[in-house]
């Protein structure tokens, strides 16, 4: 057996900060136009009124203050709320697509934490739950902008397509298809959002994550996480769907329909899911004849602070503590499959030699995928 290891992380936050107040000033300017619009129907009972959102109940909520976009001027724009693709984004030979520059700029910090040129990667992977298109792959044009080798693929599994390409980087590297890899997580799930919603509005932030796995024989950085143990799962559930491709919606000359965007059914999510996470993970942990209490660390995914607590609390058989359980989506919101990569690259530093932890994203397909890793 191979062993491999975790060398590098690299994040890219776009600049655009918007804040659970500016998202909600936006929202009901909208709400007040649309009551107005619509007073005789309302006043008949034909059709009931839109509901003021508020910072109080978005944090109640999902435990979110902040989020970032590749464009917040157009999402509080009351006439427009959506985002608007930076002009130039759709890429050429010499020009990367908006999502590929992401990808590139989290992979660039990867790299450098693990002392490992462009070069010397012989499998890029792009994962991520939306795609600003279909081909040619995202994962290729990274790899042609950033001069790797090898092969490049795309991959997409909501939620949970961050740990999914990491775990396919690790199948690779165990069976001697690749030394290195570098998995792209860009994020781009702004496009995906209702902004006239009220019970969504407010969830989702756009953001880049990367990750360079390699052979263990050849890393070089001083900073290694050995793979202890990858799991994975998949159960059909329509209750996160979208119908449409992500990036449709956003030009100013399509019709808007509430089905062209993220739906979800919260309440099912919340009581179907998270007992198959807490399952799952107990299940690893037996795998590995591990308890949990050997478990230093959780890089949970950051959908919901509510999720995250009560997976956490489970486990645990108890509360855990701010260190157990990091939580970053207050930040940056949810991030789809980025959240519990930026949870890791963010909360990984004061860990020792022999410290073990778990990366687990969870979301809509359902989706699992989980990585033991031990500090080196």
């Amino acid at each position: 057996m191979v062993d491999v290891v975790i060398s590098g992380t690299g994040l890219y936050v776009p600049p655009a900060k918007v804040t659970n107040q500016e998202l909600v000033e936006a929202f009901n300017a909208h709400v007040d136009t649309y009551n107005a619009e619509y007073k005789a129907d309302i006043d008949a009972g034909l059709m009931p009124a839109k509901a003021y959102s508020s910072s109080e109940f978005i944090e109640k909520a999902s435990g979110i203050r902040s989020r970032h976009m590749i464009d917040g001027a157009g999402v509080l724009d009351k006439d427009r709320m959506m985002p608007q693709m930076p002009a130039g984004g759709h890429g050429d030979d010499d020009t990367p697509s908006t999502q590929a520059q992401m990808g590139i700029n989290a992979a660039e910090m990867a790299l450098k934490q693990a002392g490992v040129d462009a070069k010397d990667i012989d499998f890029v992977i792009c994962s991520s739950a939306a795609m600003q298109r279909q081909f040619p792959a995202m994962g290729i044009e990274i790899q042609h902008h950033l001069g790797c080798g090898g092969t490049a693929i795309d991959m997409v599994m909501a939620c949970s397509s961050a740990t999914t390409g990491m775990i396919a980087g690790y199948n690779a590297i165990q069976a001697g298809t690749a030394k290195r890899v570098l998995m792209v997580n860009p994020e781009i799930f702004s496009t995906m959002v209702n902004f006239r919603d009220r019970d969504s509005h407010f969830i989702f932030g756009d953001i880049a994550t990367a990750v360079v796995l390699e052979a263990a024989d050849i890393a070089k950085s001083g900073d290694q996480w050995k793979v202890l143990h990858t799991k994975a799962m998949t159960q059909y559930s329509n209750n996160i769907v979208t119908h449409f491709g992500a990036f449709t919606r956003i030009d100013e000359n399509s019709i808007m329909r509430d089905d062209m965007f993220f739906i979800q059914q919260g309440r099912k999510v919340f009581k179907e899911l998270l007992p198959l996470v807490t399952q799952f993970i107990t299940e690893q942990m037996a795998e590995t004849n591990c308890e949990i209490s050997d478990i230093s660390r959780m890089w949970l995914h950051q959908a919901n602070i509510n999720m995250n607590m009560y997976a956490a609390k489970k486990l645990l058989g108890r509360e855990p503590t701010e260190d157990e359980a990091p939580i970053v989506l207050d930040q940056y919101g949810n991030t789809a499959g980025a959240g519990s990569i930026v949870a890791f690259h963010n909360h990984r530093s004061d860990m020792q030699e022999g410290d073990k932890g778990l990366i687990c994203s969870f979301g809509a397909g359902y989706s699992i995928g989980s990585l033991m890793l031990e500090k080196l």
